[in-house]
């Protein structure tokens, strides 16, 4: 039996980001003949509502309650119409937070889904700040992350799997393999692997790509060195080059401060996506 998604929750944050979301959601809930549930959260007190002499002003209240109640409405709308017209099983759930973070008031509905889809954070729109890191932390779910920037919503047909033998990058490359399965190819991508007793940098990989065929995939396995090359960069470069539609890797295999700090491919990968990315952790 081939492995599926069934429930998909798409985080709609804003109108802005509802197209990019829903085009990707959406194609893959026909694809999986699954059940897309839409989510949006807005914050329960947005401003301060204290006149300079101290005394609550309710109409300051109600018109900020007014503009959130019509936000949700209008993501939802726009929810609701897409599911209509594209003839597929929808479920909309609004919740209203002390924070307004779509991605931390989710989390309770992505640990029950399958797949959650989400758009990569905007880094010039100020208003699109959600807690993505909790999301793929904490929620246990493999999270699919649409890039900000467009692309064409085509079907995968090549997968790349960035490797590096840690738990994190194993949960990922399992977590995609409704993926994987129906992909054209799939490669297995090694930087600068290390040479172990468990392994030779010329064998990294090698192992998980016998699991893989076994599933029926067409895998291979690259390995590259990168003389100092940053290792994101060496994976944003393979992903130009062999014009793959997917990236499956594992989130924050080190420390989420050390990458804070001084970088790494997690951070990276967040803030320079270009590809649809599928993260666990």
């Amino acid at each position: 039996m081939t492995m599926s998604y069934k429930t998909i929750l798409a985080i709609l944050r804003s109108q802005d980001d509802c197209e990019q979301v829903l085009d990707t959601a959406v194609q893959l809930t026909r694809q999986f003949d699954a059940h897309l549930i839409g989510f949006n959260a807005e914050a329960a007190v947005r401003i301060a509502y204290a006149a300079p002499i101290e005394i609550p002003d309710a109409t300051a209240f109600k018109i900020d309650q007014q503009e959130s109640k019509e936000k949700m409405e209008a993501i939802h709308a726009l929810f609701s119409a897409r599911c209509e017209r594209e003839d597929i099983s929808g479920e909309w759930r609004t919740v209203h937070s002390s924070s307004g973070d779509s991605a931390l008031s989710a989390l309770p509905s992505a640990r029950c889904a399958d797949l959650v889809v989400v758009r990569q954070q905007h880094p010039e729109k100020l208003n699109d700040y959600a807690d993505l890191d909790a999301l793929v932390l904490e929620s246990g779910r493999p999270v699919l992350f649409v890039p900000y920037i467009g692309r064409e919503t085509r079907p995968i047909k090549h997968a790349i799997i960035a490797w590096n033998g840690t738990r994190q990058s194993a949960r990922a490359a399992f977590d995609a393999m409704p993926f994987l399965t129906r992909a054209d190819t799939v490669e297995i991508f090694c930087v600068d692997p290390e040479d172990n007793a468990e392994q030779t940098p010329a064998m990294a990989g090698a192992e998980l790509a016998a699991t893989l065929t076994r599933h029926g995939i067409n895998v291979t396995a690259h390995t590259e060195q990168t003389d100092g090359l940053a290792p994101a960069s060496a994976i944003e470069n393979r992903l130009s080059d062999t014009g793959a539609d997917l990236l499956v890797m594992g989130a924050y295999s080190r420390s989420r401060l050390r990458e804070y700090l001084f970088g790494g491919v997690t951070r990276t990968i967040f803030q320079s996506m270009t590809n649809l990315t599928l993260m666990s952790s």
